[in-house]
C-alpha cells in the first residue's frame, strides 16, 4: 500500500497507534546508525533512506530522477516491512545478516530484501542497527556501481555471441 503522504511525519500520523509505535522504533534504530551521507524522506510511498543526488548524482539507474534507495520502512495491509537493499545486494552481507539474526533466536520472515513483521518485538533491532552501520553510503554506491558494471557486461557479451552466430549463418 503506497501512501500519498509527502513527509515522514504525515506518513506516521496516518498510521494506527500500534503501527506508529512499531515503525517509530525501527526508524529510531535506523537513524541512530545511518551514515551521514544517507538521507531520510518519502520514497516510493514509504519512509525511505537513500543516497541523495548530492552524494551520487547519477541516482537510481532505472529512474535517475530518484535517489539511490538504501532502505525502506512501511506499513502494509497485513504486516509491516523493512526493506534492506544492503542485504539484498551482497551475498556476504546477507550471510552475515541471517547468521546474526539466527543467533538472536527470533524468527526471520524475509524475502530478498523485505523483512516482514507484525510487531516490533518480532525484530532483532540490534542486528538491523549493525546491518545499517556496516554499509556506509560510499561503500554502498561502490557496490551498486560494480553490480551495474557486471550486469552491463553480460548483455554485451551475449550480443557479441549472437552476432558471431548470425555471421556464421
Amino acid at each position: 500500500m503506497q501512501s500519498k503522504a509527502k513527509t515522514v511525519t504525515q506518513y506516521l500520523a496516518a498510521l494506527s497507534a500500534d503501527r506508529r509505535v512499531a515503525l517509530s522504533a525501527v526508524r529510531r534504530t535506523i537513524r541512530q546508525n545511518l551514515d551521514k551521507d544517507y538521507e531520510e524522506g518519502m520514497l516510493y510511498g514509504m519512509i525511505g533512506y537513500y543516497v541523495p543526488h548530492r552524494v551520487f548524482p547519477a541516482g537510481y539507474h532505472c529512474d535517475p530522477e530518484q535517489p539511490l534507495c538504501f532502505a525502506g520502512l512501511c506499513s502494509q495491509k497485513n504486516h509491516m516491512s523493512l526493506y534492506l537493499m544492503c542485504v539484498y545486494g551482497s551475498k556476504q552481507e546477507r550471510a552475515w545478516f541471517t547468521k546474526a539474526w539466527a543467533k538472536t533466536g527470533k524468527k526471520l520472515d524475509m524475502g530478498k530484501a523485505c523483512i516482514r513483521f507484525k510487531k516490533v518485538e518480532d525484530l532483532a533491532l540490534d542486528v538491523i542497527a549493525e546491518s545499517v552501520r556496516r554499509v556506509p553510503a560510499k561503500a554502498y554506491v561502490a557496490r551498486y556501481e560494480a553490480a551495474l558494471g557486471s550486469r552491463a557486461k553480460k548483455p554485451a557479451a551475449k550480443k557479441a555471441k549472437t552476432a558471431k552466430r548470425t555471421a556464421a549463418i
